[in-house]
């Protein structure tokens, strides 16, 4: 599992749909941000610093700055003092508002980086989180290859040369989208819900044995890929084995467990002929029905208990019938 990552004020800047400036120059550019998690505070201005969060971003909206506004000069002083004195990671006011002067040289004397936004505190809140949380959710890299079928994520796993990178390629030649392959980075967003995505560098790339590596995009055109895609079914990839109990009705359903969270997962024997691609898709399909409240397995099995209790019902009448 990968551990939470850091970065720097200066990497945060570089996210231009923030709409990020700095008031302070390169103050405190350098410092870093541990956390996804931002505070707004207003109790720290007042006075109250117990439990205070000096670890996270501080975001000054339009409530934080009127009060800072109603204060004396002097009285302003020292609540942001009082803040800043805390080594917090940065400052960033909303809505296009202007630091006054107190902030501002106190953010210098600090060094502490005092940003501004033109977005709304609650747009800017959360647009950053939708930066922050993917970057540092626990996250675990996984042999495999995800694809985006029928809008259902499934995570193709398996030994090496089993036919992960082939299936996805069928399934792509069939108008279906790559998210990653050989290698997927998973991670765990709240609720519980799990993203991948693939290497910045290798994402979109394939290695096709026999043939070497081949460009997704430029073959099949910018609609053949995704980013990022929620992993939904994980689709194990096995050679057939007579000595194994293949799961033939699906009434009892199998789950795996990435990062903690339960995933519906489907184990595909593999023999000569199997035609993968429509498995695939029937896998998504199903898992579609299995969504909206459809079960095609336990609706065979609610359909043969009624015939076994029907055809009992008339062999009761048949023996009683004595004319």
């Amino acid at each position: 599992m990968v551990k939470n990552r850091s970065i720097t004020i200066a990497e945060l800047m570089k996210w231009t749909d923030l709409r990020l400036k700095t008031w302070t120059g390169e103050a405190g550019m350098g410092r870093e941000i541990s956390n996804a998690e931002l505070n707004r505070p207003g109790l720290a201005l007042t006075g109250y610093t117990d439990r205070f969060a000096n670890n996270r971003i501080q975001i000054v909206g339009e409530t934080e700055f009127l009060y800072m506004m109603s204060l004396a000069s002097d009285d302003r002083t020292k609540a942001v003092e009082k803040v800043l004195n805390l080594e917090v990671p940065c400052v960033i006011l909303t809505k296009g508002l202007e630091p006054p002067s107190e902030l501002m040289n106190a953010a210098q004397t600090h060094q502490t980086a005092l940003l501004g936004t033109s977005l709304t505190t609650d747009e800017f809140i959360h647009y950053l989180i939708e930066h922050l949380e993917p970057y540092f959710a626990p996250s675990i890299t996984v042999h495999g290859s995800l694809m985006d079928v029928y809008g259902i994520g499934l995570l193709f796993t398996g030994r090496s040369g089993i036919g992960k990178s082939e299936t996805a390629l069928d399934l792509i030649e069939r108008g279906h989208r790559l998210v990653a392959d050989d290698v997927v980075t998973v991670y765990r967003m709240r609720r519980g819900v799990l993203i991948g995505t693939g290497n910045e560098l290798l994402q979109h790339f394939m290695e096709i044995r026999g043939i070497g590596i081949i460009d997704i995009p430029s073959m099949f055109g910018i609609r053949s890929i995704r980013i990022k895609k929620r992993v939904e079914v994980v689709v194990r990839l096995e050679e057939w084995d007579e000595k194994v109990d293949y799961e033939r009705l699906g009434i009892e359903e199998k789950t795996t467990t990435i990062l903690g969270v339960e995933l519906p997962y489907v184990m595909v024997p593999i023999v000569p002929g199997k035609n993968l691609t429509v498995i695939a898709e029937v896998v998504a399909l199903n898992h579609m029905l299995k969504l909206v409240g459809m079960n095609p397995a336990n609706e065979l099995n609610r359909r043969l208990v009624d015939v076994m209790k029907s055809r009992t019902a008339v062999s009761k009448y048949d023996r009683e019938d004595f004319e």
